[in-house]
């Protein structure tokens, strides 16, 4: 008997999913499969790509091809990016099976029993992903499709309302980020929580890690893959251990996870981090249901915890500026010489080099220690400044290096001193000169060696500080002279600058005297707007011998008598007043004034003219009844020797009296 080859009529029947129990007839050259309606066969499935595969027939040849779906193809179990097709085959995609027959038998019946027992014995559980749109509590086509689970859909909506209220009232970045995942894995049998946040502007990546027992039983380890994929194609993804893409991932064959669910969080399809939630029990597998749940509460979350993120950056790069600006705010100056300043702060700050700052008395040394400690590795430790000219020589190896209880009368508890308090910070020594010179030693051997011990203690500390120091002595005098060691100097002296003093750079005045109306008004309760012109010009004309310090006294005098909007010269110091302005010719008579009216046309001599005039007078005639002794005419006048040169100085009176002659 000759048996009769079957007829050729290929053909997919499902046996589950959307469209289960159909049957489709393979008749076209190309058929594609998806979930959108222009496919030959659609298949309302959101795990499906919109073109997810296509079959293409060559004579009796089939071949079954993916068309970069994002969920994968599976037949018999294994995944496939091109297969030729057999007779009996399993199609698995998304939540569809289908079984490719290619002839009519009679035995049809048997075989989709097999093949239907075939796909049930099998865990064709795939590593699923979708995005974000077409999750089921954000689709209304879905949801209206979803009458079957409409209790199970409104206690989520519920509770997806509760989480929406709730994360709007979180402003701080890392409760928000907690507590959603705790409300997360109130919804969904999660054993841990991850939500990773990448950093804003180069700030680095955040995270925030949940545990429903409170404590970590092993650390999460997260796929760099399936993260890179959530990443770059902004879909949530649900994946099972007994997956091939699990297993073949090391990652997550080295973590305890059974399920995991990562989906993105994003603003504008731009994910911008990734909601993360793992179990380790196999019983409690996640569901597409629970992957549907998670991607709508990123959703949900995403704006807020976007908003947050980026307000948690200004407040960081607020403080930043600001402290910036507290670093620098004191160091008030455009000037050439102030330049040189701040560019030399930004080059040695950044080192551990001992830094010695020299000038005059005023010009805002601690200023500058202060700012570079601030601009330090070493900033957010102590800055501890120590006016050594302040401490009683008896005293200071106590204050600086600490006792022990008992070391000496009166030290009834441990003291910890101010090298200790400093650990890991800087310490500020100001006016190193007038360090008693039986310290200087201890304090070099201390420099040395980088450890020290407390008063009446046996055991050493060691020192982890940064030394600067500051003089208004000129320390190699001072070495001549004998008063101060010269190995010590050497030790200090690593880098120096020396701050310039106020005469030297003018062209500050004007900026330090508005900033110091601006920080003495609140605290005068006065709305000074700032100095007038007039005023402006006498201060930049003073040579302020107390330098900054002295202008900030002189303006807050100032502030004090004046009640103007803008301070005048009425409310400058005499001093300031009495400096002649430059090019200004003298007339000086040591006769009487000769009683004249003044021309027609031209105004009176204005009140500090004529003050400073009768100063000029009142001074020359003094000196000459002393024949030019200053400490007759001094005392002529009621004013001491000092005065009265600084007097001279300042009404140009010195050409015409000759140089200070010595002491008498």
């Amino acid at each position: 008997m000759i048996e009769q080859k079957s007829q050729f009529n290929p053909k997919l029947i499902s046996i589950s999913g959307p469209v289960n129990g159909s049957t489709f007839n393979l008749t076209q050259v190309e058929t594609t499969i998806g979930r959108e309606p222009s496919n030959h066969i659609c298949i309302p499935d959101p795990l499906l790509s919109r073109h997810h595969c296509r079959i293409v027939m060559d004579n009796e040849i089939i071949t079954l091809n993916d068309l970069r779906s994002r969920n994968g193809l599976f037949v018999n179990g294994v995944p496939i990016k091109e297969r030729r097709l057999a007779h009996q085959d399993v199609i698995k995609l998304g939540d569809s099976l289908l079984v490719f027959l290619r002839h009519e038998e009679d035995e049809v019946a048997a075989e989709l029993s097999t093949a239907q027992s075939y796909g049930e014995s099998h865990d064709f559980r795939p590593t699923l992903a979708f995005e974000c749109v077409d999750s089921l509590y954000l689709s209304a086509e879905k949801l209206r499709a979803a009458t079957a689970a409409a209790e199970r859909l409104a206690e989520n909506f519920q509770a997806l309302l509760r989480i929406a209220l709730e994360i709007n009232a979180i402003r701080d970045l890392e409760a928000l980020g907690y507590r959603l995942i705790e409300l997360t894995g109130a919804l969904i049998p999660a054993e841990r929580g991850l939500l990773l946040l990448h950093g804003v502007g180069g700030e680095n990546d955040a995270t925030v890690s949940w545990y429903r027992r409170g404590e970590a039983p092993a650390p999460m380890i997260l796929s760099q893959t399936l993260a890179q994929r959530v990443r770059n194609e902004c879909v949530t993804i649900l994946s099972h251990r007994t997956e091939a893409e699990f297993q073949t991932a090391e990652s997550l064959r080295a973590s305890y996870a059974q399920s995991i669910i990562m989906a993105p969080l994003s603003v504008s399809r731009e994910v911008f981090g990734l909601l993360y939630l793992d179990t380790s029990d196999p019983g409690l597998s996640f569901t597409d249901d629970h992957s549907q749940l998670v991607a709508a509460i990123a959703g949900l979350a995403s704006a807020a915890l976007d908003n947050a993120r980026h307000l948690e950056m200004a407040q960081k790069e607020t403080l930043r500026l600001r402290d910036e600006i507290a670093g620098w705010r004191e160091l008030i100056g455009e000037s050439h010489a102030m330049r040189v300043v701040q560019d030399f702060i930004a080059k040695v700050a950044p080192t551990d080099s001992t830094v010695l700052i020299r000038g005059e008395s005023g010009v805002g040394k601690e200023l500058v220690a202060r700012a570079i400690h601030r601009h330090s590795s070493r900033s957010k430790n102590p800055f501890i400044a120590i006016n050594c000219a302040a401490l009683p020589s008896e005293l200071i190896e106590s204050e600086l290096f600490g006792h022990e209880r008992g070391a000496f009368t009166g030290a009834v508890t441990q003291r910890v001193g101010k090298f200790e308090a400093a650990q890991g910070g800087t310490i500020f020594l100001d006016e190193i000169g007038e360090l008693h010179p039986t310290f200087q030693a201890k304090l070099l051997r201390v420099l040395q060696e980088r450890e020290f011990e407390r008063v009446g203690g046996a055991r050493s500390i060691k020192l982890n500080v940064r030394l600067l120091a500051a003089t208004n002595r000129d320390l190699e005098d001072a070495i001549k002279a004998g008063v101060f060691r010269a190995d010590l100097f050497y030790r200090l002296n690593v880098v120096s600058i020396t701050v310039p003093p106020l005469r030297e750079r003018r062209d500050d005045i004007s900026l330090l005297a508005g900033y110091f109306v601006m920080k003495h008004g609140p605290q005068m309760r006065r709305r000074v707007k700032g100095v007038s012109a007039a005023a402006r010009s006498h201060l930049r004309r003073y040579d302020w011998p107390g330098n900054v310090r002295e202008l900030e006294n002189a303006i807050q005098r100032a502030m004090a008598l004046g009640t103007a909007d803008f301070i005048q010269p009425d409310d400058l110091p005499d001093e300031v007043l009495e400096v002649e302005p430059p090019n200004t010719p003298l007339h000086i008579s040591l006769g009487p004034a000769p009683k004249t009216e003044p021309p027609a046309g031209n105004p009176i001599m204005k009140y500090h003219e004529a003050v400073k005039e009768a100063k000029r007078q009142a001074v020359m005639r003094a000196m000459e009844q002393a024949d030019g002794d200053y400490a007759r005419a001094a005392k002529l006048l009621g004013l001491h020797p000092n005065n009265l040169y600084r007097l001279i100085r300042n009404l140009n009176l010195k050409a015409h009296l000759g140089t200070r002659p010595d002491s008498r």
